[in-house]
């Protein structure tokens, strides 16, 4: 059957009975946690009979456990993938060898709503494995959500919709994946309901990659960031970062280069330094915004791939986000952590830092953009520039009045001093508040730096490239470079 047309998506209901007048669909759903809110769908929609084989909702832990095996954590993949694997072979047990056999499909979640008293920590996961036809090995579709609805009611409706979305969008979008993401907050909005982790498994998604889907995710706004891991993995930000100090670089990676490397090394040396660090474990990371993945509104996924799979030549994760002001990405990591973040950078983003444009929508200015940036434990690590590469960037700046009052470098100046944070001059209505974050171990210069290595820039490392000039070896990590050659990256030929 064919996705009906876009005027006939109006309403849950009407996605819930276009899927119950399929007679070709046959399936089990089993929520935990949040009630019976997809499976209410189907039966008010109408027509449920041909669709729905069996609703359970395991709520209590001891009869879950009963059903499921018991498990260290409900409200995990681990427990949905268990739950989707039972319900999907008591389907083939009891109905698979029908003459006129349908299409099976298990729908299940297990979701931790806001409880009646403490901290609003609302998530869950959810899952669909079924048959793209009744001939097909299965296939599955698993999300992990966040609620953002004050009230736990509204929240459970919600989850009731983002059910009905994905089995929807299973049947009928798997063939265009991006369109299937767009659609899961349907009737929701990014207000309600965050998606922050999709995965697409088995015969029916073997060209997709879950990278680039995930990407989408944050594309599309359907959630902010995405964190991989050294290996090139999606990993959930709740366990990525569940109890650990946080240590993130921003930049453009496009390739990751010898500066970027000693950026890191030396600022995580004075990170591990704080006292508040003693005995905790460290993630460091290299973050990317989205804005810096796109050329003319659109995404290079290719490009995008070739930098995280470099990135994970150096042993960090990656995060890319839509957080372009540096204080939304530590509110970000403060969602999942409590423990202390570091931010390292050059001096032209801490320029950028210190720019009041960006700050004109917040009441309270760049004050305001401070206070959020540097509360609970939040501090700048700064990696110096050379003055000729300082002045350089001041007059790509196309005439903006930038947030340094420096003057150009005279005949006489040498361009090879370094401006760091402590001889750096910002405009004069900013001196105070830049003086006494300087003061108080707010901003903190890092020292011990390569000099050697300062005036290498990816954008040189690419014209290199593209000259086929092998000295561009020489300014990126030996497995970085081993890597590149070995995969053709960034336009490398041999």
């Amino acid at each position: 059957m064919t996705e009906p047309s876009q005027t006939d998506l109006l309403t849950t209901n009407r996605k819930a009975l276009t899927i119950n007048l399929d007679n070709s669909k046959y399936g089990t759903f089993a929520e935990i946690g949040a009630g019976q809110e997809t499976a209410r769908y189907f039966f008010q929609a109408g027509g449920a009979a041909g669709t729905v084989a069996k609703t359970i909702s395991a709520y209590d832990m001891t009869f879950s456990d009963e059903i499921y095996g018991k498990s260290k954590r409900y409200v995990s993949r681990d427990r949905l993938r268990t739950m989707l694997d039972h319900e999907y072979k008591l389907l083939e047990l009891r109905l698979g060898d029908s003459e006129e056999k349908p299409a099976f499909f298990s729908f299940a979640n297990t979701v931790k709503t806001k409880p009646y008293r403490g901290p609003n920590d609302a998530h869950g996961w959810a899952g669909i494995q079924f048959q793209p036809n009744p001939d097909a090995p299965p296939s599955s579709i698993i999300i992990h959500t966040r609620m953002w609805d004050d009230d736990s009611l509204q929240q459970q409706l919600a989850i009731g919709i983002l059910g009905v979305n994905l089995i929807y969008g299973a049947f009928y979008l798997r063939d265009q994946p991006e369109r299937f993401i767009e659609s899961l907050l349907d009737n929701l909005g990014p207000e309600r309901i965050e998606v922050d982790l999709v995965k697409f498994q088995g015969p029916a998604f073997e060209a997709i990659d879950n990278r680039i889907m995930n990407l989408h995710l944050v594309r599309k706004g359907l959630t902010q960031a995405v964190i991989f891991s050294p290996e090139g993995k999606v990993e959930l930000a709740a366990n990525a970062l569940y109890k650990k100090a946080v240590l993130v670089e921003r930049g453009s990676f496009r390739p990751v280069t010898k500066v970027n490397v000693d950026l890191m090394d030396r600022a995580r040396a004075l990170f591990v330094e704080e006292p508040a660090l003693d005995g905790k474990e460290i993630i460091a990371m290299a973050e990317i915004t989205m804005n810096n993945l796109q050329a003319s509104g659109q995404i290079d996924y290719d490009d995008f791939l070739h930098r995280i799979d470099s990135l994970g030549t150096t042993g960090n994760y990656t995060l890319i986000s839509n957080y372009f002001e540096f204080y939304r990405l530590s509110q970000y990591f403060r969602l999942y952590t409590k423990e202390v973040i570091g931010i390292a950078m050059g001096i032209n983003n801490l320029l950028e830092v210190f720019n009041e444009r960006y700050y004109t929508h917040l009441p309270g200015g760049i004050l305001e953009s401070f206070g959020r940036l540097l509360r609970n434990s939040v501090k700048l690590y700064i990696y110096p520039m050379k003055r000729k590469a300082y002045q350089r960037y001041l007059d790509m700046q196309d005439g903006e009045k930038p947030a340094s009052e420096s003057k150009p470098a005279s005949d006489g100046d040498d361009g090879d001093e370094l401006i760091t944070c402590e001889n750096l001059e910002v405009n004069s209505g900013l001196v105070h508040l830049y003086q006494h974050l300087l003061t108080n171990g707010y901003i903190e210069h890092i020292r011990g730096i390569d000099e050697s290595i300062m005036d290498i820039f990816s954008r040189d490392i690419l014209e290199k490239i593209s000259q086929n000039d092998t000295t561009w070896e020489t300014m990126v990590p030996e497995k970085t470079v081993a890597f590149i050659k070995e995969n053709q990256l960034f336009g490398y030929k041999t």
